[in-house]
């Protein structure tokens, strides 16, 4: 099978999988170029309510293929951190469910993500220096907001590799699941944020990525949305609410 992204949609959680397992999962220009269509479609899908980016078999993503940097670094680059940029720009919560390596380009998508379930014995690095790349102030930004500015430059001036127990302590990663445990822990968790008022995750992302102009916005959302309605009558009634409001 050629490298490309391949998505499916179940019980309102949408699926990416990083599929070029040959070369561990590696990015072409094709599947960058490919990403923020895909993410397009998949943010206007009224059956869409979370979305998981993974990767093929026992690898997450060991970053860009590097036979696309020797022929044009910057359009590798730029076809790179558009496809970050629209990952981090979708509406709907997004979950990066990690095994093996997740390195260089892998852990640009990775931290693009809301959030990062890794399973035991994961690798992350940032790996620009040992190429001579300018990493993105984008990206630099993205990394520094997660793990701080001193575990930041550790990762970009070495290009060391770290264990999924030390990005745990970073920041860099939310959850450590053992191993064959991760695949149950992801279905679990989107289960819970589809159960969620979307309502209220929208306004939070675009609050926690720092949009500082759209209180008035949001407030107007709440007042004719009925999810609060919704919310309380199913809490005094001891059932599940059944929210409506979608992006």
């Amino acid at each position: 099978m050629e490298p490309q992204l391949l998505d499916s949609v179940a019980d309102g959680v949408a699926t990416v999988v990083v599929h070029h397992p040959a070369k561990r999962n590696a990015m072409t220009a094709g599947m960058w170029r490919a990403l923020p269509p895909l993410l397009d479609r998949l943010a206007t899908d009224p059956g869409v309510r979370a979305l998981v980016l993974t990767g093929e078999g026992g690898t997450f993503c060991a970053g860009a293929d590097i036979s696309t940097l020797r022929e044009s670094p910057a359009e590798a680059q730029g076809l790179a951190g558009l496809a970050e940029e629209a990952l981090a720009a979708f509406p709907k919560p997004t979950l990066a469910a990690i095994r093996g390596h997740c390195v260089g380009g892998g852990s640009q998508l990775a931290a693009a993500c809301d959030l990062r379930f890794a399973e035991e014995g994961a690798l992350f690095g940032i790996t620009p220096a040992k190429l001579g790349i300018v990493y993105p102030a984008s990206s630099t930004r993205r990394l520094v907001s997660l793990v701080g500015p001193g575990t930041a430059k550790y990762l970009l001036f070495s290009g060391e590799l770290i264990d999924a127990e030390r990005a745990l302590r970073t920041g860099f990663v939310d959850e450590v699941l053992p191993a064959g445990e991760l695949a149950a822990r992801v279905t679990e968790f989107t289960r819970v944020l589809v159960s969620r008022s979307g309502l209220t995750q929208a306004a939070a992302k675009e609050f926690a990525n720092g949009r500082t102009d759209r209180d008035a916005h949001w407030a107007e959302q709440a007042r004719d949305s009925g999810d609060t309605a919704e919310g309380v009558a199913a809490f005094l009634e001891r059932r599940p609410p059944r929210f409506t409001w979608s992006v």
